[in-house]
């Protein structure tokens, strides 16, 4: 760096400080600070729609300062490899579900743990009253926790048809390979998990390795998991989570103004990704009826489903999170 460089630069640090001077000329792309962010999401989901609305907010926001540059539709790998690559300084950032999240700070998978929070209020609740509980393990963990975020009611779809948990027993069901919840829950049931990554589902489904399935409504349909299964569980067991999350050493690199904007601006995407996602997944669940998918009410064996859940959340207690984090949740879940 010449001398000449190293002038300009600092005072342009200088013209920021002092109060009354001009204002400085918005950053090229070549000095802007790029933040590599991967994602499951197909590129032309309405979910990586809103990352790029909020891109657009961050350039503005931070005057060209700090950009995202997306990486969709798993073409980074599996959760496993956002977190692996972000660690490695490959990535910088993720937008990931609770398995992701658990990858960096495990006591967050409380939030999917069946049966707990099964409704939207409750879900709003728990991440208000707990977030800076788990902001602080993600900083524990060398990362910075941007958002929540929420895609979809998350329910059992499967080829064959079912209405009681022994019923899955000599089913196939898929689990998450780095999912200790959803394993444990089919376990509970009887049933013996295959273990993939997301990527592996669909190829699963199609030579029935797999013939049943966690998922949500929007993610069925954006996955295109709807094409090879059948039936559908009217009552959703818990709501599918995520968030953002970025190294810290990259958020470091921000002056404090722009750590404040795509702080600010994550948290406005989360909220718009919410409404979305929540109207998109009720509007798939319709459309998927629409298009011959069996509703199946569980409601006449709700005491055995229930029973499963809660055997689950006290058997991972002490394992992948604490007896009194699982019960603050219950507490605040059953508080209104």
């Amino acid at each position: 760096m010449t001398k000449a460089k190293n002038l300009f630069i600092a005072l342009l640090a200088i013209s920021f400080l002092l109060p009354g001077t001009v204002s400085p000329p918005q950053a090229s792309a070549e000095s802007a600070t790029v933040i590599r962010f991967a994602s499951l999401a197909p590129a032309g989901s309405a979910f990586m729609k809103v990352m790029k609305a909020w891109n657009r907010s961050l350039k503005k926001g931070t005057e060209n300062r700090v950009e995202l540059r997306f990486y969709s539709g798993g073409s980074q790998g599996d959760e496993r490899d956002f977190i692996r690559k972000v660690r490695a300084g490959q990535m910088d950032a993720a937008g990931v579900t609770t398995t992701g999240l658990g990858m960096v700070a495990r006591p967050v998978l409380v939030l999917t743990a069946p049966g707990l929070i099964i409704e939207y209020d409750q879900l709003e609740r728990a991440r208000e009253e707990l977030d800076g509980r788990f902001k602080k393990l993600f900083k524990d963990a060398g990362f910075v926790h941007l958002n929540w975020g929420d895609a979809g009611k998350n329910r059992i779809f499967s080829v064959h048809e079912f209405a009681k948990p022994s019923d899955l027993k000599t089913r196939r069901p898929w689990a998450w390979k780095d999912d200790p919840v959803f394993a444990e829950y089919i376990s509970m049931i009887g049933a013996n998990p295959v273990r993939l990554g997301v990527p592996e589902v669909y190829p699963g489904l199609q030579t029935r390795m797999v013939d049943t399935v966690p998922a949500s409504a929007i993610t069925a349909v954006a996955l295109q998991w709807y094409t090879r299964l059948k039936y559908m569980a009217k009552t959703n067991f818990g709501i599918l989570i995520g968030g953002a999350i970025v190294k810290q050493e990259k958020f470091d690199e921000l002056s404090e103004g722009d750590q404040k904007v795509l702080l600010e601006t994550s948290i406005r995407a989360a909220k718009a990704n919410d409404a979305l996602s929540r109207r998109d997944d009720a509007r798939a669940y319709r459309s998927l009826i629409s298009r011959g998918m069996v509703e199946v009410d569980t409601a006449s064996h709700k005491a055995e489903w229930d029973a499963v859940a809660k055997k689950t959340r006290e058997n991972l207690a002490g394992r992948v999170y604490s007896k009194s984090l699982l019960d603050a949740v219950e507490k605040i879940v059953t508080s209104k």
